[in-house]
């Protein structure tokens, strides 16, 4: 099957003049000038013209947890909430809506203490008040941190005698519980609470997939594979319903296991689904103040933060990596986390070489640093949309001087250092146009223009969510281009991505996504913001 594309924009990293794109099952054949483009049709080609809207390579996430986007769909938001009593009413609602009998968990997401009225503290008993025979989690913003009720605490047996695990917190007031758990407390509370239904998981996978779609993503990440998703994944890869491209990165624990249960799968796609490497944690985050640091946080003498793992952890973690030849991703925001991260490396690379070691997030990776980051190979991959949606939090937790530095974009390009950049859905929406204009102008949600020394060109800003990523994930062959011999992975964006204003850069809009050759997500017609039913399977 042939389609040719034609009167539109052609993206081209190599300023090459393209007039029309031909692609041939789900590769890009040809590229080039239209009356050449047309001389290769046959009877069955299809023509598409793009009225002078924009195809580019189709966007590719360099970092989200995407079976927590899923759960979204099945969850409560607290998003728009900025008071107790919100929060409390929709916890209610969504409990009486959704006929749910006592004992039935409920779990909230979008929580964001920061945005409560005078920064007020939300507690167990606030929530006990309104549901307290349901056991509730809700999940802070920041993915970091989140709170229980009573009951829930109590199915988890989770009391003032716990003790939480290395790198973790369970806040207690007066030795009394408040339901806040925070690092790696949390991340192991949720691993023991109950999934839902497998059929409404698989349900919300496939509105995941729709939702990276809408944003132009073809290419996804799983962003730490537990034990507890395992089974659930088996299930997805044998259904074989996947479109969209998951690559997953596990916990070392169950590198094991998992080899067992995805032969297939280890670096290799198979049904759309790879392992692609192990991640590991070394500190939280910046707006929770547990982000490690070199240097106090603001308004404190002697509170850094803090680390999540020992060196001999990190350092095995890496080397496992290095011996299975598989990829290491690291969660490091603070520049302390940074500096261990980079010590390990270079203690494991006496024993032969690591395969593209990616840091995650970066926000406050030290200029000083970005030599040996160079030096050693790492990709960072900076959660750039912080400026937008944390900065006034960055400069009430780190001070002006430092918040300004927080993804150090331009400071990495000056250094020729190749960076991706990423959204950590479902912490926000997987909006790549949004985090290419957050790159460009750098301006706060207040309206602070913070950093504009570490703002970047469009281009640049485009190549960090199509090129670099595809070369973050060894897939530069395949993907990230519009050229031939690539994977068909096309988006047509509305007006032309390089002309307009950059202040608009995030008004513009995703029409079409064409996955492999075959449209995974429309808009119906130019007129209409109308989502077009797109059957695949």
């Amino acid at each position: 099957m042939q389609t040719i594309y034609y009167n539109g924009d052609f993206l081209s990293f190599e300023n090459q003049e393209i007039e029309a794109i031909l692609v041939q099952d789900d590769r890009i054949k040809k590229i080039g000038k239209k009356e050449e483009i047309f001389s290769l049709q046959n009877q069955d080609t299809k023509k598409i013209n793009l009225h002078g809207n924009t195809m580019m390579p189709a966007f590719i996430d360099s970092h989200s947890h995407f079976m927590a986007v899923a759960n979204q769909y099945l969850q409560v938001s607290l998003k728009n909430c900025s008071t107790i009593k919100q929060i409390q009413d929709q916890l209610l609602n969504y409990q009486i809506q959704n006929h749910l009998p006592n004992d039935r968990w409920i779990i909230a997401n979008g929580f964001d203490s920061y945005r409560l009225e005078g920064h007020t503290k939300l507690r167990k008993e606030q929530i006990d008040e309104v549901l307290p025979n349901h056991p509730v989690l809700i999940h802070n913003q920041s993915g970091h941190s989140g709170i229980l009720n009573t009951k829930a605490l109590n199915l988890l047996n989770i009391d003032s005698h716990t003790v939480p695990p290395a790198g973790g917190k369970i806040e207690k007031i007066n030795q009394e519980l408040t339901g806040y758990l925070e690092e790696n407390a949390f991340i192991e509370t949720l691993k023991k609470v109950p999934m839902p239904p497998l059929l409404d998981i698989l349900k919300a996978v496939k509105q995941a997939e729709q939702e990276y779609f809408s944003y132009g993503i073809t290419t996804v990440q799983e962003g730490f594979l537990s034990k507890e998703l395992l089974d659930i994944y088996q299930e997805i890869v044998k259904e074989n319903q996947l479109q969209i491209d998951i690559i997953a990165y596990i916990d070392k624990t169950i590198l094991e296991e998992v080899k067992r249960k995805f032969p297939k799968n280890i670096k290799q796609y198979q049904n759309h689904f790879k392992i692609g490497g192990i991640k590991i944690f070394l500190d939280g985050s910046p707006q929770d103040r547990t982000a490690w640091m070199r240097t106090p946080y603001e308004k404190s003498t002697d509170y850094f933060g803090y680390g999540t793992m020992q060196d001999k952890e990190v350092e095995e973690s890496i080397f496992i990596a290095r011996k299975e030849q598989m990829q290491i991703l690291a969660h490091c925001n603070g520049d302390r986390a940074v500096e261990q991260y980079m010590e390990m490396i270079q203690k494991v690379e006496k024993t032969g070489s690591i395969l593209r070691p990616v840091l995650i997030h970066g926000q406050l990776l030290g200029l000083d640093q970005l030599k040996q980051i160079k030096k050693l190979g790492i990709i960072p991959s900076f959660f750039v949309a912080h400026v937008y949606y944390f900065g006034e939090v960055h400069i009430e937790n780190f001070g002006l001087a430092r918040a300004e530095r927080i993804s150090p974009a331009k400071s990495s390009l000056d250094n020729n250092i190749l960076f991706t950049f990423h959204q950590d859905a479902p912490v926000i929406k997987p909006n790549m146009l949004e985090t290419i204009w957050c790159a460009v102008n750098r301006i706060t949600k207040g309206g602070i223009k913070l950093g504009k020394e570490e703002a970047i060109d469009v281009i640049n800003a485009i190549k960090a969510v199509t090129i670099n990523s595809a070369y973050q994930y060894f897939e530069e062959d395949s993907k990230g281009r519009n050229a031939e011999g690539k994977k068909a992975a096309l988006i047509k964006v509305k007006q032309n991505t390089f002309k307009e204003k950059k202040e608009e850069l995030k008004t513009i809009q995703v029409l079409e996504t064409i996955k492999n050759g075959k449209t995974v997500y429309q808009i119906e017609n130019k007129n209409s913001n109308k989502i077009k039913n797109i059957s695949y399977k």
